[in-house]
């Protein structure tokens, strides 16, 4: 799969990620990128309000879409579905239909309580509401819905919640936190551009998941650590624990010590739980869906001026596993050995920081961020996962 379109999608991300706000949130900037990319097969021409959103040719984007669809990740359920109010004009949508993905469903709009079982049915009951309503006003609506439950394929272990540091405004407000086991997780340091120093942890699931949190120093905006967080995703370069400052800071302890061994650097991490359910809105100008609508509703009938679009997204992070979900639906509407000197860093997790979920897989879905999150609300380690 082309880093071309992977790196537009990042942009689309930080676009979603800001109209969220600076709040505890979770979004799939993937979902409503893949409704726009729909769209885009309906563009004879490139349209330019499309094209600068999606970041790539709204025909390429839709090319993309239908490999994502065609060729489903093990680790990822998705589906998209386009259906039609009683107003809309079937003649002037067969084309474009004609053209979608195989998967995609179509035909006449449900209910709301349709709608809301085509959500609980493509999330495994993660959302059991769809975002928008089914209204008479309805001339045109498309769906997207991605989620994913995972195992660790090594679990983390538990530790104190003062392990994230004096300096964590949640040292003092949590009980117990998740700490790296000894084998199977990645954690390191890199610089970004844009967000100065990170910290980086990635958790990987058996079926090729794999989720990255990363950090920056606390003054960054969230929507500049999340843009770091998907180049990080994409690959990022580790600096050198021999290159950084001994001490305790904001991100991390640096120790050093003398001992046998053949590796010189080690690395392990602490980070809360966390949780999250959002609401999002996705009709501000710069996030598409204005410029998607003026594309497909002259198709359905209708002049796309007037439409709605929205996003219900949830997400768990825990000791064993990891597990989200987002549906996204869009309207077009009526009204419009040797001794050696070592040192060891712990990374630490103890303020608000970015979340990216990547599909891990040779194929279309390979690199693809699906979910991400900007977790400022932790939680403890429950009773349940502490033994």
């Amino acid at each position: 799969m082309s880093d071309e379109w992977i790196s537009a999608l990042g942009r689309y991300a930080r676009r979603l990620h800001a109209s969220a706000g600076t709040g505890h949130h979770v979004a799939s900037p993937l979902g409503a990128w893949l409704l726009l990319a729909l769209a885009g097969r309906a563009c004879a021409k490139p349209d330019p309000q499309l094209t600068e959103v999606l970041g790539i040719d709204p025909r390429r984007a839709a090319t993309i879409a239908a490999e994502l669809l065609e060729q489903p990740h093990p680790a990822v359920a998705a589906a998209t579905a386009v259906w039609h109010g009683p107003s809309a004009d079937p003649d002037g949508l067969a084309g474009w239909r004609a053209g979608l993905p195989a998967s995609t469903g179509t035909g006449p709009l449900p209910d709301q309580a349709g709608l809301d079982r085509w959500a609980r049915d493509h999330t495994f009951g993660l959302i059991d509401r769809f975002p928008l309503g089914a209204g008479p006003d309805v001339v045109l609506m498309l769906a997207s819905a991605l989620a994913t439950k995972v195992s660790w394929e090594h679990p983390f272990e538990v530790a104190p919640a003062a392990a994230l540091g004096a300096g964590s405004p949640w040292a003092g407000r949590l009980d117990r936190v998740l700490r790296t086991p000894e084998h199977g997780h990645e954690a390191f340091v890199t610089r970004d551009a844009d967000a100065g120093e990170l910290i980086v942890h990635a958790a990987a699931s058996a079926d090729g998941l794999r989720v990255f949190s990363v950090a920056a120093g606390a003054d960054v905006p969230p929507e500049t650590v999340i843009a770091a967080a998907y180049r990080v995703a994409a690959g990022a370069e580790k600096v050198s624990l021999f290159d950084l400052p001994l001490g305790e800071g904001p991100l991390w302890d640096l120790r050093e010590e003398r001992e046998a061994s053949r590796s010189r650097e080690f690395h392990s991490a602490v980070l809360p739980c966390w949780s999250a359910t959002s609401d999002l809105d996705l009709t501000a100008p710069g996030l598409g869906f204005g410029a998607a609508s003026r594309v497909l509703g002259p198709l359905a009938g209708t002049s796309g001026e007037a439409f709605d679009a929205r996003q219900s997204a949830m997400a768990r992070y825990g000791r064993y596993g990891f597990e989200a979900a987002a549906v996204t639906g869009w309207a077009t509407l009526t009204m419009m050995p040797p001794t050696v000197v070592v040192r060891r860093a712990e990374l630490r997790f103890g303020h608000a920081y970015a979340v990216v979920a990547v599909a891990a897989q040779d194929g279309p879905w390979d690199g693809v961020p699906v979910f991400s999150a900007w977790v400022s609300e932790p939680a403890s380690v429950s009773e349940k996962d502490q033994d």
